[in-house]
């Protein structure tokens, strides 16, 4: 049996970035980068010298050294912000692709959404720990909360886009900014529930 040339599918066109979207996964990579390695050397100078005060201690809540000493800063036996400065280097790189208008094919964008959501699992776990059971906030971490979210939905978009939207997802590829917007803003309402008691005393 032969097989025509009308019969076999053409292989699948990678398609470069829009500029906007390729600046935002560059800035969005360096920022949490910037973050995660921050996050590293104050590790580092406060397991050299206990009594050492991290930068990101700021008051009770907004304490990152409180964090830092407690098993979930090192879920896999070192500390969590090493994964961070890995997965953000990746990010980086592929937004200097973008940038460069490299294109990428569907399949590594659907990879680096699925890694980012997994990553987003990861905060989300972190999130409660913070709140629930350590009872402090670590702002170069919650720079990484926003970070992972935004970049989440910028590569499921692309994946998305790259692919062709289905239907049924049509409604929640355009809204997804929406539905990124009510993230945060839940975020913010349950560290304010959370804190309210301390937040009260500063007015």
């Amino acid at each position: 049996m032969t097989i025509t040339a009308s019969a076999v599918e053409p292989p699948e066109q990678a398609v470069p970035v829009a500029a906007s979207r390729a600046w935002a996964v560059l800035i969005g990579g360096v920022i949490g980068l910037a973050a995660s390695v921050t996050l590293t050397v104050e590790k580092i100078k406060l397991l050299i010298d206990s009594g050492y005060v991290p930068s990101c201690n700021l008051n009770p809540v907004l304490s990152c050294g409180s964090i830092m000493v407690t098993p979930q800063a090192s879920v896999l036996g070192f500390p969590n912000p090493l994964m961070g400065i890995v997965a953000f280097t990746v990010v980086v790189v592929t937004g200097v692709l973008a940038v460069a208008k490299v294109p990428l094919p569907q399949w590594y964008w659907t990879g680096l959404t699925l890694g980012t959501l997994a990553g987003a699992g990861f905060v989300h776990w972190l999130i409660f720990q913070s709140l629930y059971r350590i009872g402090a906030l670590c702002p170069y971490c919650m720079v990484v909360w926003a970070v992972t979210l935004c970049l989440l939905v910028i590569f499921a978009a692309l994946a998305s886009e790259q692919r062709g939207i289905r239907k049924n997802s049509q409604h929640l590829h355009r809204w997804r900014w929406t539905v990124a917007a009510l993230w945060f803003i839940a975020l913010f309402l349950l560290v304010f529930i959370r804190f309210q008691d301390y937040w009260i005393t500063l007015l």
